[in-house]
């Protein structure tokens, strides 16, 4: 009778309101929302503290500042914007014990959640690729003037995905937040969310492998090397090592979705398991900020013991130089 019910009740669902509020029938639904929320604002208050610290601490126009330390500006204002937005669906369902109503708010938190998870996605991609190439090519992949390649790429993208899974009415109430509906939307998020997420998780480690094993075995021959040709090494090394970090924070952080994005297609995932995906998803700014620290102190060791460089110099440490890019100077003040 209780299968009948089951079926009766999933043949008449039109949408994901229809469904009931994630884990407030079996008393997990607190133990979902408010780690979610505490993690949120911590890495709100990190990702705000990032951006106020980068400029603060920097004399030079943002686009002559190092490739990562703009980098670390992009994914913290993404995870800056991603928190403020997530922080209000999540809010007003602790409040309400409800769904996030109306329907077109939803969709507004959706619309937004998407893109900047998405232009996360993208942009570390980026950094595990620009890796890649810079220690088996021994060149750094142009950005365009003004990074335009770059944002163009990591945020128009999500952009476009975003405004057509809203025309089709993909998104809505997933039953525990608003991202894609858990009923109209279930079959997109497939292609939006999991697909991507799991392919560009396995690229970036595959990428950060190769990465780290090349830097590993190149390490041990230019001890024997002097010159040019072993300070070039040494300086992709360190370029390469520095846009690795982007790519380790990113799978502290998404690795849990990855997971369970494949699992809940084929079983049933444990309400626990949800809640340390909860937890580690929406701590982006905490570990951009490990990131913001560790570039830091590495760019001002380098400060204290070697002379400041000239403007050219610095122009290629940006990486935006329309010259020829020699990797020597790039990203290697730090």
């Amino acid at each position: 009778q209780k299968s009948m019910d089951n079926e009766r009740t999933q043949s008449v669902l039109q949408d994901g309101y229809d469904l009931p509020v994630y884990g407030l029938d079996t008393g997990w639904f607190l133990y979902i929302h408010v780690p979610a929320l505490c993690c949120i604002f911590l890495s709100l208050f990190c990702a705000s503290a990032v951006i106020i610290a980068s400029f603060r601490s920097q004399t030079r126009p943002f686009f002559s500042w190092m490739r990562s330390e703009r980098f670390v500006v992009y994914l913290s204002m993404c995870d800056a914007l991603f928190n403020v937005t997530h922080s209000m669906d999540h809010l007003q369902m602790v409040i309400t014990k409800d769904h996030v109503y109306p329907e077109e708010l939803c969709e507004f938190y959706s619309f937004f959640i998407g893109e900047f998870v998405s232009a996360q996605l993208l942009m570390t991609n980026v950094a595990a690729v620009n890796a890649f190439g810079l220690i088996y090519l021994q060149k750094q992949f142009k950005l365009g003037k003004y990074d335009w390649k770059l944002l163009l790429y990591t945020f128009g993208v999500p952009f476009v995905l975003s405004v057509c899974a809203v025309n089709f009415g993909y998104y809505g109430p997933s039953g525990s937040y608003c991202y894609f509906d858990g009923v109209k939307g279930a079959f997109a998020n497939i292609f939006f969310t999991t697909v991507p997420m799991t392919v560009v998780l396995v690229i970036n480690v595959v990428l950060y492998v190769m990465t780290w094993w090349k830097i590993h075995t190149e390490s041990k021959r230019i001890k024997t090397m002097l010159g040019n040709e072993a300070q070039t090494i040494r300086a992709s090394h360190k370029a390469a090592k520095l846009m690795s970090l982007f790519v380790t924070a990113f799978f502290v952080q998404w690795w849990a979705l990855g997971i369970i994005s494949v699992w809940q297609n084929f079983a049933v995932v444990p309400q626990q398991f949800f809640t340390v995906v909860v937890m580690f998803t929406n701590l982006g700014g905490v570990l951009n900020g490990i990131v913001y620290i560790i570039i830091k102190r590495r760019r001002d060791r380098n400060y204290s013991s070697k002379p400041l460089k000239s403007s050219s110099q610095m122009s290629a440490d940006s990486g935006i130089s329309n010259s020829t890019t020699n990797v020597s100077v790039i990203d290697t003040q730090i």
